[in-house]
């Protein structure tokens, strides 16, 4: 009872971690040994990317035979250039010499003007070039696409090396903000998900439960993703089954957990014959089944006369809807989508004509509505996987795997053509149910049952503290949308050493391996990110809208349901400790918060088989004075969790019987009433939330009663 709680805003200047010295940021490589970090070879000139002399650096460089008009040219989806400030590399003439260069960039497939290089190449010396983003048109874009070296003119061969975008110098104090009144939606218990498989041999582990329970998982998904279609009977694997069923159980989650029927070569029957034995053989009740896996792709199996066709599929889910909700009416079913009404044109013999904008469309997901709103059967909810990477196995060290950890790490918070932001996708998905049901679409569902950073072959950035901070920003960004479900893959997945494990990715580890435990159910960094997550944000609180003026520094908020505050801090550079200013609106912390952090430093301990508690999430109450310093270390997830300042209690009616209490305090925080007549032994009288900043309660007191002393406090 120090003070009112008046003030609007606070900024808070925070220090809990050691400061380090601040370094540049590292820069995008194109090329250095080989092509990195995505980028894809569009060149159209003769070149060898794995020419062994001359070099700058290195193994490798790249050696060009081309004629006028001719270019090497590097692709890569969507790049943010407000981290970048200049192009470099280097050039050599080769024995002619004399060639004429010039650079031009792509803002997605539009050309921007060239710009020369202000002397011709060299001949037989390696010279450098550095050409800012600004002067070649595209400083402070968000959809740099592709680099293009072109020759105006001359001929023969030239060489290209060590290519890379440089970084600007991250700012001396970034901005963060929340404000407690900024409320965007409620928490879904549903955010909480792991896949399960089948084929994971470890799901019954003694030690797999009381991992998953520590991480706070309160959904499961089962069978296992493609292996839903591909011949899978339920009533074969009774087995592994019942073991999800244990898992679902004793976790609680069996109302928030998925299961996916067979849909590419099962029937209905096989499907309404499942959900009986959930719920009356096992007593399971699992609340959201899904009809199939990615049927829309033709990596999945499809055994119908038309395979991977929206319009069989619309007919087909209608009959699973009806059978299936026969067997049980209260479960929730959602079919498969995409975003984008042109997605997947897998069948050119329907269409669909939105009715909004009357243009026709052969894409999957308007087929698919326009069918079943024509048939008058509504699914419950849509299924959406994502996965903004995929490499081919076997592309170790190669230019065919696009994983890129400075891309990876905006690609949930910038718009791309490509849906890998949560917040396009979901407004695509939305208009494209009011379109095609109309006001009635209103209660169907968004929900995302897949989600990891590459859908290939895994490579080190799976095992990486990158992906940690991927499932994290990734999970704040969804939560700040519709959707009401996130469901990791997985849990177990085994292994993996054919995906791309390029010096230019950060991580220590010689495997790829996208589940959250390993075969001997050892966590790896993803497995921490979600262990976090719980303590950032739970079913009954709140998601704030938080900001950031630093691209590379993302914040996340959450109001708790015992009032208290929560903000989610990633450092997405690998090398830069970043201090932050935090501007808190509408709440006034306490004395006290709680810091909790993964990053770096957790994951080292790892490497050097430090102590298991130096592994796991750093935790430390920490005081909050009126200002304070902090800084960001590189690659790390911090949780901040801000008590709320004291309430003021004052009486300022007390007459015979009762007293009338006036609470002043935070909106959106309960505080307990007790009552005391010693001072030492305190009752607790009621729990108030406050609306407002201020309210009034009546108490009544006995005549006969001693002497009282009243209180309101906050308890978490």
């Amino acid at each position: 009872m120090k003070r009112k709680i008046l003030l609007p805003t606070l900024f808070v200047l925070l220090s809990f971690l050691p400061v380090l010295a601040v370094h540049a940021q590292s820069p995008l490589y194109l090329y250095t040994d080989n092509l990195a970090n995505g980028f894809q070879d569009w060149s159209w000139a003769a070149r060898n990317m794995e020419n062994t002399s001359p070099v700058h650096s290195g193994s490798d460089s790249i050696s060009v035979n081309a004629t006028t008009y001719q270019g090497i040219s590097f692709h890569q989806n969507d790049i943010n250039t407000s981290l970048y400030t200049n192009l470099t590399f280097w050039a050599n003439g080769g024995s002619t010499g004399g060639q004429g260069l010039a650079v031009y960039l792509s803002l997605d497939n539009t050309d921007l003007p060239a710009l020369p290089l202000s002397a011709v190449l060299p001949t037989n010396t390696w010279q450098q070039y550095s050409l800012s983003l600004a002067s070649l048109g595209a400083a402070n874009v968000t959809n740099l696409a592709r680099i293009t070296f072109w020759m105006t003119n001359g001929s023969g061969a030239y060489y290209l090396d060590d290519i890379q975008l440089n970084p600007v110098s991250p700012p001396p104090l970034t901005h963060l903000g929340v404000d407690a009144h900024q409320t965007l939606r409620s928490a879904d218990p549903r955010w909480f998900g792991l896949n399960t498989a089948t084929w994971d041999g470890h799901l019954a582990d003694s030690q797999t439960f009381p991992l998953v329970s520590q991480a706070g998982v309160m959904a499961l998904r089962w069978p296992g993703g493609s292996t839903s279609d591909d011949n899978y009977h339920w009533a074969g694997d009774l087995s592994n089954n019942r073991n999800f069923i244990n898992l679902a159980t004793n976790l609680n989650a069996q109302s928030n957990s998925f299961v996916t029927v067979n849909y590419g070569t099962g029937t209905s029957n096989e499907a309404a014959a499942w959900v009986k034995f959930m719920f009356l053989t096992n007593h399971c009740a699992i609340g959201n089944w899904e009809i199939g896996n990615e049927c829309y792709g033709t990596w999945e199996t499809d055994n119908n006369s038309q395979p991977h066709d929206p319009y069989t599929y619309a007919t087909r889910a209608a009959g699973y809807l009806a059978l299936m909700k026969a067997a049980e009416p209260n479960i929730k079913i959602g079919i498969v989508v995409v975003p984008g009404e042109d997605s997947y044109s897998n069948n050119a013999t329907h269409f669909a004509v939105n009715p909004r904008t009357r243009v026709t469309h052969y894409g999957w997901t308007p087929i698919l509505f326009n069918t079943l709103s024509n048939l008058g059967v509504m699914p419950d909810f849509v299924i959406y996987h994502d996965y903004p990477q995929y490499t081919a196995t076997g592309n170790t060290w190669e230019p065919n795997s696009p994983d890129c950890d400075p891309l990876l790490l905006q690609v949930a918070d910038t718009p791309s053509a490509e849906w890998t932001d949560w917040a396009s996708a979901a407004a695509s998905l939305r208009q494209q149910i009011t379109d095609y049901f109309g006001p009635a679409g209103t209660n169907i569902q968004l929900c995302v049952t897949e989600n990891n950073s590459d859908a290939g072959a895994m490579g080190r950035q799976s095992t990486s503290v990158v992906n940690a901070l991927y499932l994290a920003d990734s999970m704040g960004q969804l939560m700040k949308t519709e959707f009401n479900s996130y469901v990791w893959w997985d849990l177990h997945n085994g292994s993996d050493t054919t995906g791309d494990f390029d010096p230019t990715l950060y991580g220590w580890r010689n495997n790829g391996d996208y589940g959250v435990l390993n075969s001997s159910n050892v966590p790896y960094p993803t497995y921490y990110a979600e262990k976090l997550m719980q303590s950032f944000v739970r079913p009954g609180d709140t998601i704030l809208n938080a900001s950031s003026d630093y691209l590379a520094l993302s914040a996340y908020a959450a109001r708790k349901a015992d009032g208290a505050l929560a903000m989610l801090v990633i450092n997405k550079t690998p090398t830069n400790v970043i201090n932050a200013q935090i501007s808190l609106t509408n709440f006034v912390p306490g004395p006290a918060a709680i810091l909790r952090s993964y990053g770096i430093q957790q994951d080292e301990a790892t490497r050097t088989n430090g102590a298991a508690s130096a592994q796991d999430i750093y935790t430390n109450n920490i005081s909050v004075p009126a200002v304070f310093t902090n800084s960001f270390p590189a690659y790390t997830l911090t949780l901040l969790t801000f008590e709320p300042a004291a309430s003021q209690l004052s009486a300022p009616v007390i007459s015979s019987g009762q007293v009338v209490l006036d609470i002043q305090g935070q909106s959106g925080t309960p505080y307990v009433i007790q009552s005391s007549s010693d001072l030492t032994n305190w009752n607790s009288i009621s729990t108030n939330m406050l609306n407002g900043t201020t309210l009034n309660v009546t108490n009544s007191i006995p005549p006969s009663s001693p002497a009282q002393f009243w209180r309101a406090v906050w308890m978490p």
